[in-house]
């Protein structure tokens, strides 16, 4: 698998980056999800270069313009909720896409101990496609994982793009052992190091489905 951190670059994204982190504008709820929307698009555009491109006849008012565009059949999936506006950013630009979304969540059993659990899939077929799958925070990488396996009931993707903003090293690690070693690449905007007993990314951001649509019971 290989691994892109977006963050290591200065750029924009960087500045969305901080702010989504920043416990202040956090409160702003508005402000958190169009940061993770914007983040989408980022990366939805960085996606884009990797495609495969082939030139188009554009018939004009003039005469006619030949322009590449990708060829690529594409799927966005997200795993809900959090992961919500980062879909809408990808399919700002990727308008004629596919969708498929996944319910997956932590079901904890004793004391800290916790199992990934899957309520809810919905995916077109992915036989030969190229796979784009989002989640705002990458901890354990345990839910990336079975919401992959889970959507690839519905076919074998051409080539998967992770997208996941802030991510532990421990998670980035443990995918890059159970992933497809040249047919996934992860995209990340930050990589954390620490991952606490109760698998949560330090200096991360908090609960990013909490900051985005308010806390849940």
């Amino acid at each position: 698998m290989k691994v892109i951190n977006l963050g290591e670059n200065n750029s924009i994204l960087n500045k969305f980056v901080s702010q989504m982190r920043d416990k202040r504008i956090q409160k702003d709820s508005m402000r958190f999800r169009t940061n993770l929307e914007r983040l989408g698009e980022i990366f939805a555009y960085e996606v884009s270069r990797t495609l495969n491109y082939s030139p188009k006849e554009v018939v004009t008012p003039l005469g006619i313009a030949n322009i590449p565009t990708y060829d690529d059949k594409i799927v966005v999936a997200t795993i809900l909720r959090a992961g919500l506006p980062l879909h809408q950013g990808i399919l700002n630009y990727f308008d004629d896409a596919q969708n498929a979304f996944v319910a997956a969540y932590r079901k904890y059993d004793k004391g800290e101990d916790f199992h990934i659990n899957i309520e809810y899939a919905s995916s077109p077929d992915l036989t030969g496609k190229v796979l784009i799958l989002a989640d705002t925070m990458l901890a354990t990488g345990s839910s990336l994982e079975i919401a992959y396996k889970r959507l690839c009931e519905e076919g074998e993707p051409a080539y998967t793009h992770l997208i996941c903003p802030i991510s532990s090293a421990y998670a980035v690690e443990y995918l890059q052992k159970c992933m497809p070693e040249d047919k996934v690449t992860l995209w990340v905007a930050a990589i954390d190091e620490e991952l606490t007993s109760h698998s949560y990314i330090v200096p991360g951001l908090g609960d990013a489905g909490d900051l985005a649509y308010g806390e849940k019971k």
